[in-house]
């Protein structure tokens, strides 16, 4: 089975990609758990965790050697939620001194909503649904990280570069993300052309992200800072804290996003750089 692994990487790849990618459809467009009390698009992610695990075991791969190592847990971990909260830190210091400059004060307020990128439909301050919040998204990161990084990145790096590896994995990761600009414009909430610019807007943020998770994948031998800094972004950023101004809450959520996350891009390849150059 180590075989298969070197001789169709790609297959295997695609094969696992289409396949989360179908019940990802499914779920946003037939079951659309987020509109119901879950509030939270996350059976797919449930059943590409099995996906995950049914892979593994068909090409002899256990969840350690896809970075799941025990060992460096809890340092991974603070290291990326550290990275996302000072970047974010930044990015709504500057959604904040925009909102001034427009002569529109905002203040941050924390409640739990649904990502949207129409604008939060729904604001909840009750435990229970910061609780869930969590829950959901540590799924969530669990599945994307060990199937984009552990996954493709393993598999995928047996017959190429890693940096070829890293290029196609997040090429991937973005194509993922395209469905939920789909779904608004199927749903009459944007036009086709603001589909389009979302669409390619999503693939290449998306792409940023995995192309950093995967650099710091590279550089750790585990997938934990790259889940904290994910876990970070899809939590607190983009579900926990938000900027509310006169006009409504949110505006600049996507802009808050880019600009967090292109820092962080280019603190991770600085670092990456760095120690590329020392090592030679």
């Amino acid at each position: 089975m180590v075989r298969n692994i070197k001789c169709k990487p790609t297959n295997i790849c695609m094969i696992i990609f289409m396949l989360c990618l179908s019940v990802r459809f499914v779920e946003y467009f037939l079951i659309e758990t987020d509109k119901t009390a879950i509030g939270e698009n996350v059976l797919h992610k449930v059943v590409g965790i099995i996906f995950l695990a049914l892979a593994l075991k068909q090409i002899n791969l256990s969840w350690r050697d896809i970075g799941f190592q025990r060992n460096s847990f809890v340092s991974g971990i603070l290291k990326g939620l550290l990275l996302g909260s000072v970047c974010f830190a930044v990015s709504f210091g500057l959604e904040l001194a925009i909102f001034i400059l427009q002569g529109n004060p905002a203040h941050l307020e924390i409640y739990i909503s649904s990502f949207s990128l129409t604008g939060s439909q729904m604001k909840n301050t009750d435990f229970v649904f910061f609780l869930l919040c969590v829950l959901f998204n540590i799924v969530n990161v669990w599945m994307e990280e060990g199937v984009f990084r552990g996954l493709f990145l393993k598999t995928l790096s047996e017959t190429k570069p890693f940096m070829q590896a890293n290029f196609i994995a997040a090429f991937l990761f973005g194509i993922w993300h395209i469905v939920m600009p789909i779904r608004s414009y199927v749903n009459g909430e944007m036009s086709f052309a603001a589909m389009l610019l979302m669409g390619i807007g999503y693939i290449i943020l998306a792409g940023i992200m995995g192309i950093k998770w995967g650099l710091l994948y590279r550089m750790t031998g585990n997938l934990w800072a790259g889940l904290g800094d994910h876990l970070f972004n899809n939590t607190v950023a983009a579900n926990m804290l938000h900027v509310v101004s006169r006009e409504g809450a949110d505006e600049l959520q996507i802009v808050r996003i880019m600009a967090a996350q292109i820092i962080s891009f280019v603190f991770v390849l600085m670092i990456h750089a760095y120690r590329t150059t020392n090592v030679r």
